[in-house]
């Protein structure tokens, strides 16, 4: 079958089926998932939270996720055809992530987007829009995910088998197609799947660290002069601010410890533009500073006052999705300021 492209002009441009492993790294190909992990699995969307993760037999598992209910994903990739050890592969990594708990997932997540105050329970609960009445489990179950340009029938036969026995296997084939001008198609078909202790230090490689200058330019129309506002706010009271994968912290300095005052999110990311409190969760006030639950809830009911924040989990977020007046942007300083000169005057816990 031929594959057709249709241009501006009406008329048809061939995409050709073209063999991955020969022009491009396995690398790739988990940039591509990991960019568009909503296409991995066959009953929903995936969310990555570690690229690489190394097991404690010193081993790499491609990609690590967990699905809506919280269950783990081993995500193993194959830029061709699958050899019979994949499987083998997969399942010694599937029987490390077992036994990992809830923090030690948190600390692969704090890792992979490089931001050690990230709550991992929130940001699945955001990711996946997660009702008031529904709740996650983390780690209950474990899945694997194989994904390859041509499943063996070695690994079909197996992963069906394993399926029937309870362990949930899911095999992807993937076809690339490329015109002559570069552009570039992926097709891919499930063709297994479709059918109803405490380790030591894990390690996993990082997304890179977006800059101001990107930040800024990524925020829409509402969003640039709030934050222009906020971050010549932070350097005029030599405020830190600490750049992850997608936005910042905001911090204040006691004597080299940091402490988050709020964190700042552009559009396109789970969180959407916004600005988060960070008054009960890890890195934030509660965690570090030598205060009152009282005081926190004192700082919550002050920015609950300003009108611009809503509940959050635990925390509150403040949602730029309109043009904020002078005065608001004013009142969201002015909560931030105050948070600060708590820290400051209540120090760090012993």
């Amino acid at each position: 079958m031929k594959l057709f492209g249709i241009t501006s002009e009406e008329t048809f441009k061939e995409y050709v089926e073209t063999e991955f492993q020969a022009k491009y790294r396995e690398s790739i190909l988990e940039d591509w998932l990991e960019n568009n992990p909503q296409s991995i699995i066959e009953d929903g969307n995936l969310l990555i939270i570690g690229r690489q993760v190394t097991t404690n037999l010193g081993s790499f598992v491609d990609l690590l996720a967990v699905d809506k209910q919280g269950d783990t994903a081993v995500v193993e990739l194959k830029r061709d055809k699958t050899p019979r050890e994949t499987l083998a592969q997969a399942l010694e990594y599937a029987s490390f992530v077992e036994h990992l708990d809830y923090e030690q997932l948190e600390g692969i997540f704090h890792t992979y987007i490089d931001d050690e105050s990230a709550n991992l329970a929130q940001y699945h609960r955001d990711y996946f829009e997660l009702g008031t009445d529904e709740a996650a489990v983390f780690n209950k179950d474990q899945r694997i995910v194989i994904v390859g340009q041509r499943v063996t029938p070695e690994i079909r036969q197996t992963s069906t088998f394993l399926r029937q026995k309870g362990v949930r296997v899911t095999c992807v084939e993937f076809t690339l197609f490329e015109t002559e001008e570069g552009l570039r198609l992926l097709s891919s078909d499930i063709v297994v799947g479709k059918e109803p202790a405490k380790l030591s230090r894990i390690s996993s490689s990082s997304l890179p660290l977006t800059s101001e200058k990107q930040f800024i330019e990524s925020l829409d129309e509402y969003g640039r002069p709030v934050f222009e506002k906020l971050l010549k706010f932070a350097k005029t009271n030599a405020f830190p601010i600490h750049w992850g994968t997608k936005g910042f912290s905001l911090n204040v300095d006691l004597n080299g410890t940091h402490v988050v005052v709020c964190f700042g999110y552009p559009p396109h990311c789970v969180f959407k533009q916004s600005v988060y409190t960070a008054l009960i969760g890890r890195g934030g006030l509660l965690s570090k500073v030598d205060v009152s639950e009282d005081i926190a809830q004192e700082l919550l009911s002050a920015a609950q006052e300003t009108g611009l924040f809503q509940p959050a989990g635990r925390e509150l977020k403040c949602i730029i999705d309109h043009a904020l007046a002078e005065e608001e942007v004013d009142l969201l300083i002015s909560w931030c300021e105050e948070t600060a000169n708590i820290i400051k005057k209540y120090g760090l816990r012993e």
